[in-house]
């Protein structure tokens, strides 16, 4: 689709700022132009007569990339005259109308899918969707419809129905979120309830099933004074509240435990630190489609306290943190670095307490290929019944079947030599491919593998396939795996087809 945004705008430089000089003139003989107007002009962080910088733009084509169908944006100056620059936006768009069928095989356990879906309905930014699944774990039917540009263009609505054979899932929420890193305040409203069939595993088997119920709701407010010296301080309140309850189901086998009944109703207060520090690349986690790396620092913590008087089960205190950095390495690479906590604390102990590590590095080793590593460690400490960690097929040991692992601690490890090709079938699909090599355990806890419990390896090789006209991006893996540690419950070869949103 064809069309134009102009935006001009009074002393929308620093002239007195000779960066930012250079940059406005070195550019201003690129002309770009292709976008919906109204549905772009609202998502820009400036308007017409405003004072910005070049710092505002970039992020203004950052938060435009996060919508999935365009496939590129570039906000550019085209002419300055009497303190006024003339500013057009070029955008590349896909197809939002995603019709299809799909099927997923990975662990030896096929998935299959029916999916109609519109991403821009009529050019604007809704997004409805119905579609039609059957997994391992269960099948049914979800409607989805989204709107992220409600009211003052910055509030999203989310509303989801879901029907499944062991029960449903509902949510609605209706937040205006810090929509950049300059804005100053954030409200929003959640609920949600689903009813459905958890399982426990052993040995890669399901021990034992039982019926669980939740409901939940929550609201918030957030305030900030914006982007100050390169750094983004917000602070929220807020009141959550969930409802767990866990029942036998006389058609499944029932668990040795059942976790128990717990209601909480409590207020919190979140902090949160940013650093503005972002790169462009491409070639990492997608084929040829720009990706924007956050390599500042971003941390946030949460405390909140349920109490008896405020209508919960437990007086308890309830945590949660994360912390994630990047580093760029001399040879060239980037280290992308996670750590994230969370628990209960109460009757002078901690509880479900999770712990998890993640550590992304990226080398690039010309315009086409690159080698990647990962790191992937999670703990759970005092588990209830249903505090698994599970580790199989169907979540990085390639080579195994689903959830063939299982314990309160975890341990993964990837290697990939990545490949970008040239090759554009009917200007269509970009072609990829990987070659990899996955170790891993899981271990200790009550449900932790009796047979086969040591450090598993398995090596593969695979094809990587991105739709450029797609709005959804995602990356179909068809990949041929091998495991090291098999025995004889296991197939000497493991064929994986997944969709998912990286390479």
């Amino acid at each position: 689709m064809i069309g134009e945004v102009r935006i001009n705008a009074q002393n929308i430089f620093d002239l007195d700022d000779p960066k930012e000089n250079n940059w406005l003139f070195r550019l201003a003989n690129r002309l770009h132009i292709q976008t919906r107007p109204g549905v772009i002009r609202d998502s820009l962080l400036f308007r017409s007569g405003e004072r910005v910088s070049r710092r505002v733009i970039e992020e203004s084509e950052r938060v435009l990339r996060a919508s999935s169908y365009l496939y590129d944006v570039n906000i550019q100056p085209v002419a300055y005259r009497d303190g006024i620059v003339d500013i057009e936006v070029h955008t590349r768009d896909t197809w939002t109308l995603q019709p299809g069928v799909s099927f997923s095989r990975s662990g030896g356990s096929n998935s299959t899918g029916v999916t109609v879906k519109e991403q821009n309905l009529f050019g604007t930014g809704v997004s409805v969707g119905i579609a039609s699944s059957s997994t391992v774990d269960r099948s049914g039917t979800e409607f989805e419809v989204t709107h992220n540009q409600l009211f003052d263009g910055r509030t999203a609505f989310s509303l989801k129905r879901a029907d499944y054979g062991d029960g449903s899932n509902h949510s609605v929420s209706l937040v205006r979120p810090f929509y950049a890193l300059d804005t100053r305040w954030a409200l929003g409203a959640s609920a949600g309830q689903f009813d459905q069939i958890d399982s426990i595993y052993s040995n890669g088997a399901v021990v034992g099933q039982y019926r669980h119920r939740q409901s939940s709701g929550g609201v918030f407010g957030g305030w900030s004074n914006g982007l100050v010296d390169g750094w983004v301080q917000r602070y929220s309140v807020g009141v959550n509240y969930s409802d767990d309850s866990y029942e036998i189901d006389p058609s499944q086998v029932p668990p040795a435990q059942l976790p128990p009944d717990q209601k909480l109703a409590y207020p919190f207060i979140r902090y949160e630190v940013i650093e503005d520090k972002y790169v462009k690349l491409r070639n990492r986690n997608k084929i040829g489609r720009p990706e924007f790396f956050a390599m500042g620092l971003n941390a946030s913590v949460q405390v909140g306290r349920a109490s008896t008087g405020f209508g919960s089960t437990r007086d308890l205190w309830l945590y949660s943190s994360g912390i994630s950095r990047g580093f760029e390495s001399v040879s060239g690479g980037d280290l992308l670095t996670s750590l994230t906590f969370s628990g209960q604390y109460g009757d002078g102990r901690g509880e479900r307490q999770f712990v998890g590590v993640t550590t992304q590095y990226f080398l690039p080793q010309g315009d086409h290929a690159l080698f990647y590593a990962a790191t992937f460690l999670d703990a759970v400490r005092n588990p209830g019944p249903a505090d698994q960690l599970l580790l199989g097929g169907d979540n990085g040991l390639r080579g195994y079947p689903l959830r063939y692992q299982s314990g309160n601690q975890r341990a993964l490890f990837t290697v990939e030599e990545r490949f970008y090709t040239d090759w554009y079938p009917f200007r269509l699909i970009r072609v990829g491919g990987a070659a990899f090599f996955d170790v891993g355990r899981a271990w200790g806890g009550a449900f932790q593998n009796l047979a086969n419990s040591g450090w598993l390896g398995d090596f593969g090789f695979g094809l990587r396939l991105v739709s450029d006209r797609s709005a959804f991006g995602n990356v179909v893996h068809l990949d041929v795996a091998f495991p090291i540690n098999s025995s004889a419950d296991i197939k000497k070869v493991q064929y994986l087809v997944k969709t998912k949103s990286t390479f």
